[in-house]
């Protein structure tokens, strides 16, 4: 929790030391009040007292009080603001930081569980620094300066007091030492429970095709009913704290009062009216100490959930980058377009078998290079090496002659335009989604977008839109075909103008008519990049310059179409198990 309040800034420190101090006066104010009240006590009990002398204490009283109510006020103001920042800036903090960690360090915490540490986790941080400014403050000021006033009025009532005060704090260490770990479980089983939401909201069709809403719910039911009797077990736990504080109150005000009789019985007749008065201040300043002690427990059951999250969040942010950024910002080189493996081997940080091994190529500026194999040969590993999503395990990838890891992350995916496997479109309009992020040259002008949209085949279908090239994508484009958002996706790298595309697998979703057409359109487009592809479908690649054939992450062919067709074996199965002799031949 203290590793996280560094987030603060000078000027939530500054206002927490203005809360500090109206928390001084607030608590000053009223423990004031007593005093007046005791000698209000006094001067009705008293022969000759005139009544402007007690209307002025208890004007005293009412000023202290709505003294006491401003300062609480505004504390309560400067503590949300100071919250709602630290909240904003920790919240901030975690976002960039998942932006920032690789692939290989996402894939340590769960999407669903990132979601909850940004949100849930950071609430209830904000919650606990909101009434710990108040709270957390006010509570010891008040027991340390009540403590103080009534100390010298009577040992038989302070021993009473901290009586009452022992009993409180051993409730509390009890209830705390029940309930910490469960709310751990709590947290994970949130996680959990935003997980099988996100998945079946995301797997909706499959779902509904396969009937297996009753498998769902009952699923949901399961993991929100574990959670429900969690929180319920917690919540009763805590709810023998109240009853338990106010059973306290009443037995101290009861103990006061009974000892206090026996005490102004056995006194002499002139202390009597003093010891009255001294045992109604008591009174109110036993309640204060008892009251002090009710706010730390409204905190101590914020504490170990506030405690937990914080636990949570740090883990995300001390999660260590594999992926250091480099420094190089210029090209050093007179190579322009280049890729080249070097011996390159890759395996995932907690697998003992490489998924690549040995890799070695070069793709010249211009060139095209595909790759393909079976499922799981390290097709998309070997390309995703490029950009950096994973390093190298051994070897070196260098683009334009430099080393990978040379460059700053920015400036080398300047040099690159990728389409992912999966089309991912984001909450926006056509043009939004195509100009996306920062290509290093500018804004994306309009006759770019036009021209990318024209060779991705995506023209046709855009111009039926409502609002053309301003019409609206849905969040994971959701109101467009799984063709439609990859030709939009391609269209997306071809705006940026990059040195090289890559394409992982993304003309899968195309017809073949399609896919021809957006192939030729592409070579003559951007006939000076260089181009990897990763393909399932030999006619998407049999075209291209130099093809590599993987097969359990080892290069076993390279060369052109018809090179692999008389010296590749296992090339020449994938291409007969997609096209007839004849069609090879004719190809």
């Amino acid at each position: 929790m203290l590793k996280l309040l560094k987030n603060l800034g000078k000027k939530e420190w500054i206002a927490a030391i203005i809360c500090l101090l109206l928390i001084f006066a607030q608590v000053w104010l009223e423990l004031k009040m007593p005093d007046y009240m005791s000698e209000i006590t006094q001067l009705v009990q008293t022969e000759g007292s005139q009544m402007n002398d007690i209307l002025k204490n208890g004007a005293y009283m009412l000023a202290c009080a709505l003294g006491s109510l401003v300062a609480a006020v505004i504390t309560g103001y400067i503590a949300a603001s100071v919250s709602s920042i630290f909240s904003m800036k920790v919240r901030k903090k975690i976002f960039t930081k998942v932006e920032n960690l690789s692939l290989q360090e996402v894939k340590l915490f769960s999407t669903s569980s990132l979601i909850t540490r940004t949100t849930n986790d950071i609430t209830q941080i904000q919650m606990f620094v909101a009434m710990g400014l108040q709270l957390l403050i006010k509570a010891p000021i008040t027991a340390i300066w009540a403590v103080t006033k009534i100390l010298n009025k009577s040992w038989q009532w302070s021993a009473i007091t901290g009586v009452a005060v022992l009993v409180l704090l051993s409730v509390i260490a009890v209830l705390i030492a029940v309930v910490m770990p469960r709310f751990k479980i709590v947290q994970k089983l949130i996680d959990k429970l935003n997980n099988v939401t996100r998945e079946n909201l995301t797997g909706i069709r499959v779902v509904r095709a396969f009937n297996a809403e009753k498998y769902q719910e009952d699923k949901f039911e399961d993991t929100n009913t574990k959670l429900t009797n969690m929180q319920l077990f917690n919540q009763k736990r805590f709810a023998v704290l109240q009853p338990t504080m106010y059973l306290v109150m009443y037995f101290l005000t009861l103990a006061i009062y009974f000892v206090g009789a026996f005490l102004i019985k056995d006194a002499l007749m002139v202390d009597k009216l003093a010891l009255f008065g001294d045992m109604v201040v008591f009174s109110s300043y036993a309640m204060q100490v008892i009251m002090a002690f009710l706010m730390l427990a409204m905190i101590f059951m914020m504490l170990p959930r506030a405690q937990v999250s914080a636990e949570r969040i740090n883990e995300v942010l001390d999660t260590d980058i594999s992926i250091k950024d480099g420094t190089l910002k210029e090209n050093k080189t007179n190579e322009v377009g280049t890729v080249e493996f070097k011996n390159v081997s890759f395996k995932y940080a907690d697998a003992d078998e490489y998924l690549l091994k040995n890799i070695s190529f070069k793709a010249n500026k211009g060139e095209t290079v595909a790759f393909i194999g079976s499922t799981g040969s390290g097709k998309s590993t070997l390309i995703n090496l490029v950009p950096r999503f994973y390093d190298a395990t051994e070897g070196e990838v260098l683009v334009d002659g430099i080393n990978v890891k040379e460059y700053s992350q920015e400036f080398l995916h300047n040099k690159i335009g990728y389409v992912p496997q999966k089309a991912v479109m984001f909450n926006g309009t056509v043009n939004s989604n195509i100009s996306y992020g920062d290509n290093g040259k500018g804004k994306i002008t309009d006759k770019k977008i036009k021209e990318a949209i024209f060779v991705a085949q995506a023209k046709d279908f855009v111009e039926k839109m409502d609002d053309k090239y301003d019409s609206h994508i849905a969040q994971g484009g959701t109101n467009v075909s799984g063709g439609q958002k990859q030709r939009l996706s391609i269209a997306r790298a071809i705006a940026r103008d990059p040195e090289i595309y890559i394409f992982d697998d993304s003309f899968s979703a195309l017809d073949y008519k399609t896919d021809a057409l957006l192939r030729k359109e592409l070579r003559k487009y951007t006939k000076d990049a260089t181009h990897l592809i990763v393909a399932q479908r030999i006619g998407t690649i049999m075209n291209a310059d130099k093809i590599i054939v993987l097969d359990n992450g080892e290069c076993v062919g390279m060369g052109t179409h018809k090179e692999l067709l008389n010296t590749c074996e296992v090339y020449k199965q994938i291409a007969l198990s997609q096209l007839s002799e004849e069609e090879l031949k004719n190809a």
